[in-house]
């Protein structure tokens, strides 16, 4: 079995009143946007620990970690400093509770305790963000996160001037949103908070981002478009904040601005392999709903010529085994899909360790073997998932395990078709497309590797069921939209069940989406026989 581990790893004066820049560019200034974040630490620290906060809001955790060391250095007595380390040791909100540092976190409270803050609000952050760690042997990080989002606020409550606590109330809302949860109950309420803070703090970098965090699901994507036009200005010289809008111009098909935010995000990321990893899997993925293939071999190309990885992360490790799933899945290429190989650079260790990437690996080659029609081998890797599910649910990663449940699902019904199993594999299909539609993506991926109901649609066009498909195809597209396989998929069930002019719209709609490309698809080569008839 092949096991998986990707191995990678992850002052300066100014006014508080204006952005904290620094040589950098042909601007001669670093653009990380405008924070005001009050403390009674030295007067000669407030600046740097405004610039210390304004990384922290584009998730720049190495520069931010930096930062609040230096903080620290400087002044040994700002017990802030240890507050603002122990907020980067908990890392990507949204990735909770796989990116908190349980060990270091909980020493950097007590640091910040044992030093001491000069004020009672300083000393209620320390305390808020103390909850998130506090007796995490015993008590459920879900009661913890949320008994942290209820303090800060309380905290904002208490000091309705400080815009720093109801932008940081604004985050742990979103970040606490429950991905089962289709009335977005915390994201709409953190958009509540934020929202009203764009117009008097229009350079303020949490603002901008939380709010596309917020929005960053299919019924409210297009809300974020705004934001996400913003966010990129805002913190020039952050490559999470080049690289953030992307997530709303993926919920709404524009894939051109997906490649450009990413790309930009690319140049800024200084070589930093978590950015770069991240910012590659949105681009291969949107090369090829564009049918820029090429372009996307040349990411992965580019990708594999990294070598240097030297530790564990999820973001990471997702993204390099999800390029080249994607690069197979989406093209079709079902035989190519069923035997990828891991990228070089990975060291072959326990793949327990980070389940959740290593199922894009295992799901790619099931689905391939089945789609192939070799059942056995997708079996096989059908069994690796359930293992890796079960990991996720001893680890109490609820949300995970649920998805690589439902990509074992999802290939168990192929691997039925591909046994003439017809009328088992699609009732499982079926199931399977539901219970994804009743959760929402991971922020740590632009989309599933092939999305279940754009499936189901494929199994009901097998099987000559073209009405039924093109409304799958159709549904699929309303939550993932401009997918290439999926205006494609419509646009052949439609030309298949008799409606020539629905036929022509996806078509054309395909036609214009890929002008540009140059690949040697059959689609395409369909696309263009169709549309020169009359």
């Amino acid at each position: 079995m092949k096991r998986l581990l990707i191995a990678l790893s992850i002052g300066l004066s100014a006014s508080t009143a204006i952005a904290q820049h620094h040589d950098h560019g042909s601007s001669g200034r670093e653009i990380l946007g405008t924070v005001r974040f009050e403390v009674s630490c030295a007067a000669d620290v407030q600046p740097a620990f405004n610039r210390a906060m304004a990384l922290f809001h584009s998730f720049h955790w190495t520069g931010a970690a930096q930062a609040f060391r230096d903080i620290a250095q400087r002044d040994p007595k700002c017990g802030m400093a240890y507050w603002g380390l122990a907020m980067v040791a908990a890392d990507n909100p949204f990735s909770w509770p796989g990116s908190l540092n349980l060990k270091t976190g909980p020493e950097l409270i007590a640091k910040a305790r044992e030093i001491g803050a000069g004020t009672q609000r300083e000393r209620d952050y320390i305390e808020a963000l103390g909850l998130l760690y506090a007796d995490h042997a015993a008590t459920p990080h879900r009661v913890r996160a949320l008994r942290y989002e209820e303090a800060m606020g309380r905290l904002a409550a208490r000091y309705p001037k400080d815009v720093e606590a109801k932008i940081l109330y604004g985050l742990a809302l979103s970040a606490n949103h429950d991905q089962n949860d289709r009335t977005y109950e915390r994201p709409l309420k953190a958009v509540a908070l934020l929202e009203p803070l764009m117009t008097p703090h229009p350079d303020h970098p949490g603002v901008a981002h939380y709010v596309i965090h917020s929005y960053d699901y299919p019924p409210l994507a297009h809300k974020g478009i705004e934001a996400a036009h913003r966010y990129a200005k805002i913190a020039a010289d952050a490559p999470h904040a080049q690289h953030m809008p992307s997530h709303i111009f993926t919920r709404v098909g524009y894939w051109r601005e997906s490649i450009a935010a990413n790309r930009a995000s690319e140049a800024v990321a200084k070589g930093n392999v978590r950015d770069i990893a991240h910012a590659r899997d949105y681009m291969v993925y949107a090369y090829l709903q564009l049918a820029e293939d090429a372009a996307a071999e040349a990411v992965w190309a580019d990708t594999l010529k990294i070598r240097d990885v030297k530790g564990v992360a999820q973001p990471e490790s997702f993204a390099f085994a999800a390029m080249p799933a994607r690069l197979a899945l989406e093209r079709g290429r079902w035989a190519e899909a069923a035997r990828i190989e891991l990228h070089p650079g990975i060291v072959q260790a326990d793949w327990h360790r980070v389940p959740q990437s290593a199922a894009n690996v295992f799901f790619a080659r099931a689905l391939g073997a089945a789609r192939a029609g070799d059942a056995a081998a997708a079996r096989r890797e059908i069994a690796r998932l359930k293992e890796l599910q079960v990991a996720l649910t001893e680890r109490k990663s609820a949300y995970w395990a649920q998805q690589v449940g439902i990509a074992a699902d999802v290939a168990s019904a192929w691997a039925l078709r591909a046994e003439g199993r017809n009328d088992e594999a699609l009732a499982a299909m079926r199931a399977a497309a539901d219970a994804e539609d009743r959760t929402d993506k991971p922020v740590v991926t632009p989309g599933p590797l092939l999305p279940a109901r754009e499936l189901l649609g494929d199994m009901l066009g097998e099987l000559g069921r073209h009405a039924e498909a093109l409304k799958e195809y159709e549904a699929s597209l309303a939550k993932e939209p401009n997918r290439f396989r999926g205006l494609y998929g419509a646009a052949i069930a439609a030309e298949r069940s008799g409606d020539r002019a629905r036929a022509r719209a996806h078509y054309e709609k395909l036609a214009a989406m890929t002008a540009q490309s140059k690949s040697d698809r059959a689609e395409l080569a369909r696309v263009r026989q169709v549309l020169l008839q009359r």
